[in-house]
């Protein structure tokens, strides 16, 4: 590794951690000056403190919500993938889908989340499908976007030597489109996230929205904070695993 990349590194490593220092350290220093009521704003210790002696009702109510996380993102990219092909190759599918897919993406999930939860029951599948809803858009536009985005250049040379359209697609259209994908998936992971918690919000018995819905009735502030922090942690993890499918499924981007 060259001097000037691991200087680069370092630095992206270094000062997000000196910014996070420094923020919890003004935090905590105002709840302590001030006596702020920890019902009202708990500080990082208690908070920390919250997440140790409930670290296992903290790691049972996880895996509920990263597996809706996980399906319903799965869901919106098995499906949102070739819908975007479609919609982005043909003039016919693109005036018919696409103002569906705008004003489907316009409606508050919120809203829609207590029907949801009526056709589905209040399992696992209702928060798939909210996930899977929140997740979708993102996919299906950026991955249209791409397609579209295609360098003509790539697409006259293919034609010049006599590459078939499933080729062209496979061999220039879909690489090219490949960055937009990715952008789009690392939008949806985390969107994802918050669909699950909005179902969980509107009726569930488990899950790490459910445990801060609980933690906030009970006037536990410190353990509501813990969930939400937990719900940070899961969504960034989410995240980080999408950035290491890029570098697997792009290894040319990333020299």
């Amino acid at each position: 590794m060259k001097p000037r990349s691991t200087a680069r590194t370092v630095e992206a490593i270094a000062y997000p951690i000196v910014g996070i220092v420094v923020v919890l350290g003004l935090w905590q220093a105002y709840v302590t000056v001030f006596a702020v009521n920890p019902i009202v704003l708990p500080g990082p210790w208690a908070i920390t403190k919250a997440s140790i002696r409930h670290f296992d009702t903290l790691l049972e109510q996880t895996w509920p919500t990263l597996a809706e996380s996980v399906y319903g993102f799965a869901l919106a990219v098995v499906i949102g993938v070739p819908l975007a092909v479609c919609v982005a190759n043909s003039r016919i599918l693109n005036l018919t889908f696409y103002p569906i897919l705008i004003a489907t993406q316009s409606i508050p999930k919120v809203a829609v989340a207590p029907i949801i939860l009526v056709w589905f029951g209040t399992g696992m599948e209702s928060k798939l499908v909210i996930a899977f809803l929140v997740a979708f858009f993102p996919i299906v536009v950026d991955t249209a976007t791409g397609l579209r985005a295609t360098p003509p250049g790539l697409l006259e040379l293919a034609r010049s030597v006599s590459a078939s359209p499933s080729q062209t697609f496979w061999k220039v259209q879909f690489p090219a489109a490949m960055p937009f994908i990715i952008s789009g998936a690392k939008v949806a992971v985390t969107l994802a996230v918050i669909g699950a918690v909005i179902g969980e919000f509107v009726g569930s018995n488990e899950g790490l929205g459910y445990l801060l819905l609980s933690a906030n009735s009970q006037l536990d502030g410190p353990l509501a904070w813990a969930a939400l922090v937990w719900l940070s942690i899961l969504g960034i993890a989410l995240f980080f695993l999408v950035v290491v499918a890029e570098r697997v499924l792009m290894p040319w981007g990333h020299h």
